[in-house]
């Protein structure tokens, strides 16, 4: 009986998860009440605040059941301990593309996360908790590009918080595009060559000093200019006497 028990509540608890899903993709997360939402999933408000503790709460916990498996393997990686570092931060960001392509209710949730909340009010306390799990990831990026290029696998002088935070802004960027339109998700193979991409523009990027040489003109055309303009004219030949 304590069983069946224990079964019912967890169904009670993901039938309002998914009601919560439903209702803020159609009305955005400002504009839905807990009341709302307990009318979607046939239960009262007294069994919402059973499970969540306020609609921030709830929000979080329906983000967190489509994100949670991209903290297993290979998405929650730390590629400064890896022995590849720079494959690593490829099968880390792989992976989150993966999942992403790959799973209809992520997408759904993200486009909730992107393009339906605005976080003020109550809300928050939630985009503390993002910007928490972003700076982690952003972390874990730079230190396994510090030492990528630490072992060669990347030029040296490179800037490793700046490529992080390019690599950071393409998976946000992508994820986004693809909750917003369906039709602009790739297959799930294809999120691999997508990253490479990218780091294959890092692998072949020059240094700093270099970069800087490179962009320096051989002879600038304003200077070319200037002299020309400062030089006399050639005087015309004399005419010879008849």
């Amino acid at each position: 009986m304590a069983r069946r028990t224990k079964d019912e509540a967890v169904e009670t608890r993901n039938q309002i998860l998914d009601a919560a899903e439903r209702v803020f993709s159609m009305r955005g997360v400002s504009r839905t009440s807990l009341t709302d939402i307990a009318e979607a999933a046939s239960v009262t408000r007294g069994a919402i605040y059973w499970h969540f503790n306020d609609k921030a709460d709830l929000f979080c916990e329906m983000v967190a059941r489509v994100t949670m498996p991209m903290e297993d393997a290979p998405c929650q990686i730390n590629p400064a301990q890896d022995a590849d570092p720079l494959g690593s931060v490829r099968a880390m960001l792989t992976g989150i593309l993966q999942r992403t392509s790959g799973d209809a209710q992520a997408r759904r949730v993200f486009h909730i996360v992107f393009h339906k909340c605005e976080y003020v009010d109550e809300m928050q306390v939630v985009w503390k908790r993002f910007s928490e799990m972003q700076a982690g990831c952003l972390a874990r990026l730079e230190q396994g590009l510090i030492r990528a290029i630490e072992m060669q696998q990347l030029p040296q002088g490179l800037d490793a918080k700046r490529i992080a935070l390019g690599l950071h802004a393409l998976v946000d960027g992508l994820i986004s595009n693809w909750a917003m339109d369906p039709d602009c998700v790739p297959r799930e193979r294809d999120a691999g060559l997508i990253v490479d991409v990218f780091l294959d523009g890092i692998c072949h990027a020059l240094p700093k000093k270099a970069a800087k040489r490179a962009a320096k003109p051989a002879v600038r055309p304003a200077s070319r200019t200037r002299k020309m303009l400062r030089s006399k004219p050639a005087r015309p030949a004399a005419r010879r006497r008849a």
